[in-house]
């Protein structure tokens, strides 16, 4: 891969991702300037005091100024605002999303004349918080970094992102858009459902918190964690990936309903079967 010159970055959401990406990125000198464009003026000016964004702007001037614009807000604005970012981009700049859904994304732009400025990224992490001041620069070491579609974008413009990844000291993963939404709707969406349906039934059947905060074990606590992303961010994903999340989700409830017949019906020969299957998963986590 060709040396990259310092790029100008303008970051569309200065939170818990693009912030990072932002810190990691000056960090490593692949950049020598953010702009920050955000609707939350806290948040612009929180970012702009923890030396995430250099400068405040509106989205016109930030995308006029910056060579790599970076879209890092819920899935549901960023298919709203893209089209629009393309129309104001040229022929050289180069846009790219961090959404967790991205069907619906490419699908929106797919017949847009720049639809090849555009690189189509999900970075595999994230947390339960959110705003700037949980940005943190080391957050992506070691992670996967899914591009879809890669055979839509330049070749320039997919460089430009590869070389991101590279930074981010990420690996990166190739594949198509649909397939891509399939495999979140798994090994993440289902779990923000069952970490939010678990803390519904906790603070249902446990009306006293102060038993909750006593007797809660790491295990717990590990588990219902999720429970506290916010739903600004996962409302518009589940909305955006509906069809896969309820076809995981109808999977998830069947497989609840046989651990409650094996508890109504006395068969702990069955449940330890259950749990059985289950540790299969070890072998393929602890890879």
């Amino acid at each position: 891969m060709r040396k990259i010159l310092k790029m100008k970055i303008g970051v569309i959401g200065t939170g818990l991702i693009g912030g990072s990406i932002a810190l990691k990125l000056k960090e490593k000198n692949f950049t020598n300037f953010v702009y920050g464009i955000d609707q939350n003026e806290e948040n612009l000016n929180k970012a702009l005091e923890l030396d995430i964004i250099d400068q405040k702007a509106d989205l016109e001037n930030g995308i006029r100024n910056s060579d790599l614009i970076i879209i890092s807000v819920p899935v549901d604005s960023a298919k709203k605002i893209l089209p629009d970012i393309l129309d104001l981009i040229n022929e050289k700049q180069i846009v790219m999303d961090v959404g967790s859904t991205k069907s619906g994304i490419v699908d929106s732009i797919k017949n847009h004349p720049k639809r090849k400025r555009f690189v189509a990224f999900h970075p595999m992490w994230g947390t339960e918080n959110s705003g700037p001041n949980a940005a943190t620069k080391d957050s992506f070491t070691g992670k996967a970094a899914v591009i879809c579609n890669k055979e839509e974008s330049d070749e320039n413009a997919l460089e430009i992102v590869e070389k991101v990844i590279e930074t981010l000291e990420m690996h990166p993963i190739y594949m198509n858009a649909d397939a891509h939404d399939i495999h979140t709707a798994y090994i993440s969406h289902i779990s923000h459902i069952t970490s939010y349906a678990l803390a519904n039934t906790v603070l249902e059947k446990e009306r006293e918190e102060d038993t909750i905060f006593q007797l809660a074990s790491s295990g717990f606590s590990s588990t219902v964690r999720l429970a506290k992303s916010h739903p600004e961010m996962w409302v518009p994903i589940f909305r955006q990936n509906k069809e896969n999340v309820l076809d995981v989700l109808n999977e998830h409830i069947t497989q609840l309903r046989k651990f409650k017949s094996a508890l109504e019906k006395e068969n702990f020969d069955y449940l330890e079967e259950l749990i059985r299957n289950a540790n299969k998963i070890r072998g393929i986590l602890d890879k």
